[in-house]
């Protein structure tokens, strides 16, 4: 009996050992995350650091969140938040971890200031790569080595109010759509419901920039650089490429299904639509909790297709700087939110299409009883979803692709004058995006 007792005396200190042990060794500290976008978006953020605080006490998260997004706005507006970050980084200031979409992470990516995440997320016993969608992992991969950690996989869409389909007697767009098809709903859309001359219901709202028109050009056969695999210029000047960004702005300036520069300077096209004065809407998956605040009934579709179905892949990653001094601390919050649970948590607000499969196919995301009604449709496209082009400096491409994008689309220089300029200034081996800082 004695000998029994002593060896459960044995076990019950090298059980309170072990979990001693496991105390000292579980994170602490404070960490500063960064992210952006709309009320709706930063209170879904707030919902997951509160499910990460319940499971990690010892970890405060500081959320420093910027309104606004780089989806919306205007070729000559800053991006606030990636102003912010290049300012931070700067001083030696850098958050320890922040959002980034991958088509602009590259610009931290490539002044050494990230940490990669491979050897973290080999080692996590919460997730591994196999739980990831394979298309979300590659655009975050630099040099062979994983960097950020994708949390969504969302496609290019279109929103529809379905009052306004109804009301116009016009039926829902449905798989398979083409371009003619889209253009007509358009245009029964579009009205003048005051009788008074002016047009005050659009039949689209929609950015004009190059996130927009790169599925267009891709469903016309056309390819936006001059060698998919390894592209090495920018190279628009082909047909199927004129076609797609002439139909494109055509849009606007000759059918006039969409709002002019002034109205759309006015009221942003997100606001328009949640107004019910617009009958589609072309955007990702992150407008979804403010949609959900809306009273009218909406729902989701794919693009209209030409040639082919495409669209273009918007999806942010959890980066770490290299620069954070409670890297485990980070580790854990960025394991946390890229977790089953963690994204079970933001997929439930409708933020994002989950990067896990598992996830991405559960009720959490799916959710029957929430808007939209298809959310299926989010992964139906997954097969149809491109990435931008692994250019360098593709994030100061972008924002003269759009500048340029904008005066066409707003009737300032026609398509062949918007391509020329393009080209000229992007393929410049010099080329330097003029509003970066010296």
């Amino acid at each position: 009996m004695l000998r029994k007792l002593s060896l459960l005396l044995v076990t019950l200190i090298i059980a309170a050992n072990a979990v001693q042990v496991q105390a000292a060794q579980s994170p602490k500290g404070q960490v500063s995350f960064y992210a952006f976008g709309d009320s709706a978006e930063k209170a879904a953020y707030e919902t997951l650091i509160a499910a990460f605080n319940k499971k990690y006490p010892d970890i405060a998260v500081k959320l420093v969140f910027t309104p606004g997004e780089d989806e919306i706005k205007f070729g000559d507006a800053e991006d606030a938040y990636r102003q912010r970050l290049s300012l931070d980084f700067a001083s030696n200031t850098p958050p320890d971890v922040f959002l980034m979409n991958y088509r602009e992470y590259g610009i931290f990516e490539e002044k050494g200031v990230l940490e990669p995440l491979a050897p973290y997320l080999a080692k996590s016993t919460l997730i591994k790569s196999t739980d990831f969608y394979p298309e979300v992992l590659p655009p975050f991969t630099r040099d062979g080595q994983l960097v950020c950690i994708p949390q969504n996989a969302s496609g290019v869409v279109v929103y529809y109010n379905k009052a306004l389909f109804d009301a116009a007697k016009v039926d829902y767009p449905k798989a398979g759509w083409t371009w003619d098809d889209f253009l007509k709903t358009a245009k029964a859309l579009t009205k003048d419901t005051n009788g008074d001359g002016k047009v005050d219901q659009y039949g689209l709202a929609v950015q004009p920039d190059i996130t927009r028109l790169m599925p267009f050009i891709w469903q016309n056969g056309g390819e936006l650089v001059d060698n998919v695999a390894a592209p090495t210029k920018l190279d628009l000047d082909t047909p199927e490429v004129k076609a797609a960004f002439q139909w494109f702005v055509d849009l606007q300036g000759k059918e006039k299904v969409a709002p002019d520069e002034l109205q759309s300077r006015a009221q942003s096209i997100n606001d328009r639509f949640a107004s019910g004065t617009v009958g589609m809407l072309i955007f990702s998956r992150r407008i979804v909790p403010t949609l959900r605040q809306v009273k009218f009934d909406w729902d989701v579709a794919p693009l209209p297709q030409n040639k082919k179905a495409a669209t273009l892949l918007y999806s942010d990653g959890y980066c770490m700087s290299k620069a954070s001094k409670n890297k485990d601390a980070t580790w854990t919050l960025i394991e946390y939110a890229n977790s089953p649970e963690g994204q079970s948590v933001l997929a439930k607000t409708g933020r994002t299409v989950p990067s896990l499969k598992a996830v991405a196919e559960s009720a959490d995301f799916l959710a029957p009883t929430e808007k939209p009604a298809n959310s299926k449709l989010f992964l139906d496209i997954i097969p149809n979803i491109r990435t931008s082009p692994a250019l360098d400096k593709w994030a100061d491409i972008e924002e003269q692709l759009n500048a340029h994008l904008e005066e066409a689309y707003y009737g300032d220089k026609s398509v062949d004058d918007a391509i020329e300029e393009i080209m000229n200034a992007v393929n410049d081996p010099n080329f330097k995006d003029p509003d970066a800082k010296p």
